[in-house]
Parts: structure tokens; sequence; C-alpha cells
């Protein structure tokens, strides 16, 4: 009987390849099952993002796939994440299309002024020398990211059918998302890690995950964009062993964009990336480790004398001190630069270039590329050159166009980004590599005898004129030169000067007649390239901006919505208009569908808060826009003053004297605020604070003249 119950027991018992079925089951097809029911049911529902860097849509009712303008938030905070410049590729390619892909950060991207970046150069040097090919060159560059970054892009963009790989990166390494100096995702060794964790941000359980561990945690990534200043608390010396971490990284991007690119058959130009050394002081020294105090108040001593001769024009008293200090610390970056700057005021340019070069290498706020990530360029460059990959060596190429050959502002506009010059020489440099690419079925298409557009005729062919210089002026002084780092760098004030001088020279030159010529020659370059949306939008900016044509605008504004239809900048322009035109109606369709392109564009719900604050019934409405401005960016300045003055007179002072405090945070010099405070804190019955408010606006503003009759007024009251 015991025996026949031990059979029964065994035939109840899974044993054999039927356990390990059983086991593999449990462990991993249910928890998959269950994943994949999970990620399948947000989906469903709408949460998350696509992860992708192109996505379809139609364009003039035809099927074609375009820019996510949600691909960066990926690797940033959502309301801070950088974006490509709108691109369309149609989803049938034609038999004379060749596409190329450029890629890297912002001065691949074209910053300040992408219409004028290389890859645009590029463009019309093929399309001159090729007539009938329709070259497509795809910027799919994106300020502050780095290889990390573009090894996804790679990725996507391989599935639409490329003809070529352009890369031009290696100035955000550091810096960008992964890098030693970020502030956003931290440095990692393990490249497979940190494409594990991209490939899981990408799904939208990994988003639900990353949402709540945000959520939870205290230490919450940046707010809003405080561009390149967000990385001043971020200094990475040269000789900190991250840094090769970052270098191993970056070649194993590069080799891994080469990979991609091979398995589709499709070429690569890798090309050395160029930086300003000449007219770029550091923007962070940190002095050796090992200094000690007594060291250090020598060098300073130095240093300090050094300055005092410089500055008086005695330059071989200057160099004397300078080299003496160095010969305590030469690790001190902005001392190098002064060395390489006094050689090169006495004519010794070759110690000059290495003196500046040695500047750029000892950095601590690392935004440029430095020798070694150019060194692995050239070497995987030589290393696979015989598999499709060829070298376009902007850094040679520059420096031979350079006074001296030492790149400076003739071809910078300040560290890494290039000036129209800069461009052009880059561009040309990588149309010699492409030359040697094309098929012979393109070769056979080249105009005899005609040799490659000059300068000139590219800058005839985009348009590119005094206006377009007086406006990147602006942009430069104003979003740049005038913040962090930049205002740590050596003769900053001296810079500010010059630029402010140049930005006067070329308004005073720019008279409605030169206005309207420039006119004539967008329509010109228009009529030649009828497709390039940008410029109908540089067009549209002009006749806005320039000769206040707000109707004719409008049409190219709507030209570029119709080449480009998700742009959400074009409906912010199209939204601003309308108001100039009376419409609030229509302006305000605009701001609901830019938002709708971009929902963390902050100035398009002030402008919606705005309308509807004129409404008078819709206070409700423009209150939820300017509280939703004021959480994308809080340093949205005119978003403080509007809806402080809409709680204020709904009779919620209390909460607009709060506002007006939150916003001092962050503008603690606005006479605008601390005079709308002093009026509330007066409204609210608090005279004394009101009063010390009104004299704050006036001491900041002594022509605040509402200030000035308000704080008469109180103070004959308090009488």
């Amino acid at each position: 009987m015991e025996k026949i119950k031990e059979k029964k027991e065994s035939q109840g018992r899974i044993t054999g390849w039927r356990l390990w079925l059983f086991r593999f089951i449990a462990a991993i097809f249910i928890p998959v099952l269950l994943i994949s029911a999970l990620e399948f049911g947000l989906r469903l529902t709408g949460f998350g993002y696509s992860a992708k860097a192109i996505i379809n849509c139609k364009v003039g009712g035809q099927k074609a796939y375009c820019n996510n303008n949600k691909f960066g938030w990926l690797f940033f905070p959502p309301n801070i994440a950088r974006e490509f410049n709108p691109f369309v590729i149609p989803a049938k390619k034609s038999e004379d299309t060749y596409r190329i892909f450029v890629f890297g950060s912002s001065a691949a991207q074209g910053t300040p002024d992408s219409a004028y970046s290389f890859s645009r150069i590029l463009d019309c040097l093929l399309s001159e020398q090729y007539p009938g090919i329709n070259f497509e060159v795809v910027n799919v560059a994106m300020t502050a990211i780095n290889s990390h970054v573009v090894v996804k892009i790679a990725e996507d963009c391989a599935h639409y059918e490329p003809d070529l790989f352009v890369v031009y990166m290696g100035n955000n390494e550091v810096v960008g998302p992964y890098g030693a100096g970020t502030v956003f995702a931290p440095l990692s060794e393990n490249l497979s890690f940190i494409r594990f964790g991209i490939a899981f941000r990408g799904t939208r359980l990994g988003q639900l995950l990353i949402d709540l561990l945000q959520a939870a945690n205290r230490e919450k990534p940046p707010q809003f964009w405080g561009g390149l200043g967000m990385f001043l608390d971020k200094q990475v010396s040269a000789d900190d062993q991250r840094l090769q971490v970052v270098y191993n990284n970056y070649k194993g991007n590069l080799e891994t964009v080469i990979e991609i690119a091979q398995k589709r058959k499709v070429p690569v130009i890798l090309t050395t990336v160029g930086s300003n050394i000449k007219d770029c002081p550091p923007f962070a020294s940190l002095h050796r480790t090992n200094l000690t105090e007594d060291e250090k108040r020598n060098f300073e001593t130095l240093y300090k004398q050094g300055q005092d001769y410089d500055k008086a024009g005695q330059y071989a008293q200057a160099l004397e001190k300078y080299l003496a200090a160095a010969d305590i610390d030469d690790e001190f970056a902005e001392l190098q630069f002064c060395l390489g700057r006094l050689y090169f005021l006495s004519g010794q340019y070759e110690e000059a270039k290495q003196r500046y070069i040695q500047a750029r290498e000892l950095d601590t706020i690392r935004l440029r590329a430095d020798s070694r990530i150019n060194q692995i360029v050239r070497e995987t460059a030589r290393d696979i050159g015989s598999e499709g990959v060829y070298l376009a060596d902007a850094v040679k190429a520059l420096e031979e166009q350079s006074p001296h050959q030492i790149p400076g502002d003739e071809l910078f506009y300040e560290h890494v980004h290039l000036n129209f010059r800069g461009n052009y020489i880059l561009a040309k440099t990588v149309y010699e590599q492409v030359e040697k690419i094309l098929p012979d079925r393109i070769k056979g298409r080249k105009l005899n005898g005609q040799g490659i557009a000059d300068e000139a005729k590219c800058m005839q062919l985009l348009a590119y004129s005094d206006w377009n210089r007086y406006t990147i002026a602006q942009t430069l002084l104003n979003e740049y030169i005038t913040h962090p780092p930049f205002t740590n760098q050596l003769y900053h004030q001296q810079h500010v000067d010059e630029l402010k001088q140049q930005i006067n020279s070329l308004k005073n030159n720019l008279s409605q007649q030169v206005l309207s010529r420039i006119a004539s020659d967008y329509r010109a370059a228009i009529e030649k390239r009828p497709a390039d949306w940008m410029l109908h939008w540089k067009y549209g900016n002009l006749l806005m901006d320039g000769l206040k044509d707000y109707r004719t605008s409008m049409e190219e504004y709507e030209k570029v919505l119709e080449l480009v239809p998700r742009y959400h900048l074009a409906n912010v322009m199209l939204g601003t208009l309308s108001v100039y035109l009376g419409n609030d109606d229509k302006a305000l369709k605009y701001f609901i569908e830019s938002v709708k392109n971009k929902p963390t564009y902050a100035p398009a719900y002030y402008d919606m808060g705005l309308i509807y604050q004129k409404k008078k019934k819709m206070v409700k409405e423009a209150q939820s826009c300017y509280e939703t401005a004021l959480r994308l960016n809080p340093e949205h300045y005119p978003s403080y003053i509007n809806l402080g003055v809409l709680l204020a007179d709904t009779g919620r002072v209390e909460e607009a004297i709060k506002l007006c405090q939150e916003g001092l945070e962050y503008f603690p010099d606005s006479a605008d605020l601390h005079y709308n405070l002093g009026c509330f804190l007066s409204q609210n019955g608090q005279k004394d604070e009101a009063i010390k408010e009104f004299r704050q606006a006036l001491k900041i503003d002594p022509n605040q003249n509402l200030a000035k009759q308000d704080l008469q007024k109180i103070l004959k009251e308090s009488k």
C-alpha cells in the first residue's frame, strides 16, 4: 500500500522539462506579460510621449515624417528640453533625392541663427553644383546634447533611407547628459547601462516610474533653462579622472554611430570640432590641487602685478610677472590666456597659439571640444577609414583661414558658434568629402567648368544681409554675452561695449530704403527656393520687425505652417500679428494651436492670458494661463506683473502680495515689481511696507513717475 501511495504522490508532482517550463513561465513569461500589458494600457490611455526622434505627420495632405518636439524629454525635464529645428521628410523618396543627416549640438544646429548653419550652406553648395538633384540636408542637431543623445538620434534616422551621415559633435561631452560636469543625468562609466536607461525612459512604464521618482525626490532637476550659466557650479579640472570616462564614452558612441550607418551601408563623414581660442578667455579657472597657501598668495601677487602692467600697456613687464606666476602654478587657465595674448601682441604667434590652446584645455567649465576629443575623431576616422568613414578636418581648415592660424572672432561669435564665414569654411570642408562619396548617377550631373559657390553666392542664396547681422548681434548681446558664464570672462565689459557699438552701427545703416532692398533679396531667394521654410520665416521676421508690414508678414508665416505644420513658433507669430491687427479671437486660436504642438512653451500661455484678461469675463482662464506660464518658467517676468494685477483686481490682494514677493526672488532689481508690491501692500492697509517698496522702486528707477505720485500720496495721508 505504501508503494502505491508513493507512486500516486509522484504522479502529482511536476518533474523534468515540465518543471523547467513552469519555472520559466512563472519567473519570466508572466512578469513580461504583465509589464507588456501595463505598457499597452498606458499607451492606450494616451499617457507619456513617443521616444522617437522622427514621427509620422502629414504635409499638404501627404504622408511625411517630421521632427518630434518631445524627443528632448528623454534627456531633459520637459519644461527646459531643447528641440530640433523643424524638418519634414517626404514619405516617398524620389530617385533624384540624396538624403544627408547632420548630427551634433548647438554648433551644428547653427546657433545663434540656424538659418545660416553649415548644413544650410552645404545644401547651397551641392544644389548649385548638381542641378536637378534634390539634396535633402536634414539637420537633426540639438542644443545642449552630446554623443549619448546622438546615438539615439542616429538609430532613429537610420530607418529613413539615409545616403550619408555627417557628424559634428564634441563640445558638450562634459556638460551634456551623462557628462562629468552635467546638471542632468549623472556620469556613468558603463555605456550599456546608459543606453539601457535611455531605452527604459522611452517606454511609457519608464516615463511613469520616472515621474513618480521625481515627485518624491527632494533634489529637483532644473525647473527652467538657465543657459550656459547652469554649469557654473560644475567645474571639471583638466586632471579630473572622470574626464577619461568622458573620452571613453565619446569614442564608444562615435563608433556606435558608425556601426549604425555601416549596417545600412551608409557612409559617414566625421568632422573635427573647432573653437575660438584667441578671443574667448576661459570661463573659469582653478589652481593646481597641491598649491600651498604661501604659493597661492605669491601667485596672486604676481598675477595682479601682471594684470596692472597689462592694463597700462607695459607688456614686457606684464609678461615677466605672468611667467613668474606660471612658475608657481601653470594650471590656472586665465593666466595661460593672458600669456597667449601677450605673445600674440609681440608677434610670437606659435608660442601664443600653444598658450591659447592650453587655456582652453585648462578651462574648468568645459564647453569647448578639447584636443583629446579631436584626436579621437581623427583616430576613429583613420582606423575605420577603409569602411566608408571619411574625415573632414574642420579644425585644420578653420586654422588655415585664421590670422596666424589662431581661430578667433573672425570665424566665431563667441566660444564655439561659427559666424557665416566660419560656417561656410566648415560646409566647404565637408563638401570636399561629400564629392568623394556621391554615387556616379549624381556625379554625372555636375556642372562642367563651374567652381564651387563662394561665400557671397551662399549669402545671396540664403538672403543673408546686414539685417541678419543686426538681429544676430542683438541675440548675442541679450541672450549670451550679458549672462553667465560669459560675465566671468576677462575683458567682458570690453566685449559688451564692442558688441553694442556693432549693433548701433548696423542699426544706423538699416534705413527704410535698405530694408526694402533686403526684402527684394528675400523675394528673389524664395523664388529660387520656394520650399525653403526658413527663407519664408526670415522674410516674415523682416516684414514684421523691420518693415512693420504685418499683413504680408502673416502670409509668410502661413507659408511656414504649410511647409512645417507643427512649428509652434509660427503659430505664436501669427497670433501676435493677429493681435496687432485687432483680431484677438483669431490670435487665441493660433496660441492654442501653438501649445498643442509645444505644451511647455510658457510665452504662448502668457499671450493667451492677455487675451482672456482683456475679455473681462474670462478671469479664471487668464489666471490659469499665467499660472501655467510661471509653472513652466518661474522666470517668466511678465506673468508676475499681469497675474498680480489680475489677483488684486478680483479682491485677492494677499495672493497678489505673495506673488510679487516670489517674483522679486528672481528679479530683485525690478522697479515694476517693487511698485506693484507697494500698491498691493497699500491696498491691504500695510502703509509702512508700501512706502519701503515705493522708495525701492524709485531707487532702482528714479523716473518711475507712478511710484513718485503714489509715494507722495501715501506720505501725505500718513501725516
